[in-house]
């Protein structure tokens, strides 16, 4: 499957951002990629660095944004993962939609909340487990990174891929920052025996990469830092293996699989 990541300077108007999703997209497009994936917040911007708090989105416009994109899913056969924040009755979540063509919306919440995210969203309840193409696709968002037990989930459900989106920046640059959270997903690729395929904002600073990361932790595909731009994969299945192989075989052991 041709998987694709599109990295760009989130803002807190949304107008800027349907416009540079548009051109993620009709990159995408172009390339022939079936799944697209962007930043966590893309179409909102992310409170407060963009927006004061959740409460100041126009969800009337979100859901136009949307439904615009999924129209553009139907059309090209691409599937779409996009994060923003919608609203539930009085609950804000920080939600991945993912918009597979002609069908219903689908999304998974945030569930690790601290700082901001717990001052500006509800926990999430769904498990991001989602069937993209002949792939389990699980998904997580940025802080998530942090936690092994999330994406242990994921191997127990025996996802494919797994997916992190990210809206971590900084108002300097910070290169130690951005290596350490390349180390949580190669470390999340390697533990689950999973690739590990990630993308970030990148204003002001970017200090979470956009790349993907193979079962054994190498990195084939990343992009530049602080640059606007898709990345293109072609995610091939393949079998596990030596060290994949063993690793397998304890994690299945540690977690009572077999």
């Amino acid at each position: 499957m041709k998987i694709a990541a599109y990295q760009f300077e989130v803002t807190g108007n949304i107008e800027s951002n349907v416009a540079a999703i548009s051109e993620g997209i009709s990159q995408a497009v172009a390339s022939g990629v079936q799944f697209l994936i962007l930043p966590e917040c893309a179409l909102t911007g992310y409170p407060p660095r963009d927006i004061v708090s959740s409460d100041q989105v126009d969800f009337s416009f979100v859901a136009r944004a949307l439904a615009s994109f999924q129209q553009t899913a139907d059309l090209h056969d691409i599937c779409i993962l996009v994060g923003t924040i919608e609203k539930e009755g009085d609950k804000y979540y920080n939600r991945a939609v993912l918009l597979k063509p002609n069908s219903e919306m689908q999304w998974y919440d945030k569930r690790a909340l601290y700082g901001w995210d717990s001052d500006n969203f509800a926990c999430g309840e769904k498990d991001g487990i989602f069937k993209i193409g002949d792939l389990r696709v699980g998904v997580r968002i940025c802080f998530e990174v942090r936690f092994p037990e999330y994406y242990r989930e994921l191997y127990r459900a025996k996802t494919d891929l797994d997916v992190t989106i990210f809206y971590d920046v900084s108002d300097r640059d910070d290169e130690g920052r951005y290596q350490m959270i390349k180390s949580h997903l190669i470390t999340r690729a390697v533990e689950n025996v999973t690739p590990c395929f990630s993308v970030d904002a990148i204003r002001p600073f970017q200090t979470a990469p956009t790349c993907l990361i193979d079962a054994s932790g190498r990195v084939p595909a990343e992009l530049p830092r602080n640059d606007r731009g898709l990345l293109v994969y072609d995610l091939k299945t393949r079998e596990p293996d030596f060290g994949e192989l063993g690793r397998i075989k304890y994690s299945d052991h540690l977690l009572g699989l077999n």
